[in-house]
C-alpha cells in the first residue's frame, strides 16, 4: 500500500489568459467559487476557429460569465457589445475591474440571474449567446430555452456542459447543432438560430472534434 497521500480534486486555476484578438496574453483573475471552471484554452481557440477571429460589431451575451473568459474573448476579437452576467455580487465586481483595467469600452458587467434576465430583455437581442453554466448543474436546459429567444435569426449560441448534449434534447425549436467537441469531460456545441423553418435538430456526428 502507498503511503502516498491522495491528490485533493482539482479546483479552477487562478488565472486565465486572453488568447487572441487586442488583449491576447492578458490576464483574468479566476475565483474558487462552487461550479466555477472556466472554459479551456484549447477549447476556446476551437470556438473562436469555428467562429471566426473577427466578431467586428457582434452583439454578444455570456450569460454565466464565471470569470469572464468568452465575453472577454469575444470583446477582445472586436465584438459591438458584449453583456456578462454574474450571478455573485463579488466576482461582478472583480468582472468590472477587469473590464476597467483594459479598458474595454464595449463590455459591460450585470450582477444578475441570467435566465431572469434574458426572459425580460427583448427577443433576437444578440449574435452570439454564450451559455456555460456552473459544472454539473441542472441550468443548461432553461437556459439554452432562454437563449433560443435571445438570438437573433442566423445567430450563434454556445453551449458547454459536462455531459453530452443527449441530456438537454430535445432543442428548442429552430436550433440545429452546427459543431461539436470534447476535451476531456467538457462537451462543446456550437448551434445555429435558423432564420427559416426549423431543421432537423439532430448533432451531426461528422462535426463532432475531440481535443
Amino acid at each position: 500500500m502507498s503511503g502516498r497521500a491522495p491528490r485533493p480534486p482539482r479546483g479552477p486555476p487562478h488565472e486565465v489568459r486572453i488568447i487572441g484578438g487586442q488583449w491576447k496574453r492578458s490576464k483574468l483573475p479566476v475565483a474558487d467559487l462552487p461550479g466555477l471552471r472556466p472554459t479551456p484554452d484549447r477549447v476556446r481557440e476551437t470556438l473562436f476557429n469555428w467562429l471566426g477571429q473577427d466578431l467586428g460589431g457582434w452583439r454578444c451575451l455570456d450569460a454565466f460569465a464565471g470569470s469572464g473568459a468568452l465575453g472577454f474573448e469575444a470583446a477582445s476579437r472586436g465584438a459591438g457589445e458584449v453583456i456578462l452576467l454574474e450571478r455573485d455580487r463579488q466576482q461582478a465586481r472583480r468582472l468590472a475591474e477587469s473590464a476597467q483595467r483594459l479598458k474595454a469600452t464595449t463590455l459591460r458587467v450585470e450582477c444578475a440571474e441570467a435566465i431572469g434576465w434574458m426572459a425580460r430583455v427583448a427577443p433576437a437581442s444578440f449574435d452570439l449567446v454564450f451559455i456555460d453554466p456552473p459544472f454539473d448543474s441542472t441550468l443548461a436546459v432553461p437556459a439554452l430555452a432562454a437563449a433560443a429567444r435571445v438570438a437573433a435569426a442566423d445567430g450563434w449560441i454556445y453551449l458547454e456542459l459536462g455531459k453530452t448534449l443527449g441530456a438537454v434534447e430535445p432543442l428548442p425549436r429552430g436550433l440545429i447543432v452546427a459543431r461539436q467537441g470534447r476535451a476531456g469531460s467538457v462537451h462543446f456545441h456550437l448551434l445555429r438560430r435558423e432564420e427559416g423553418p426549423p431543421g432537423s435538430a439532430a448533432p451531426d456526428a461528422d462535426g463532432a472534434e475531440r481535443l
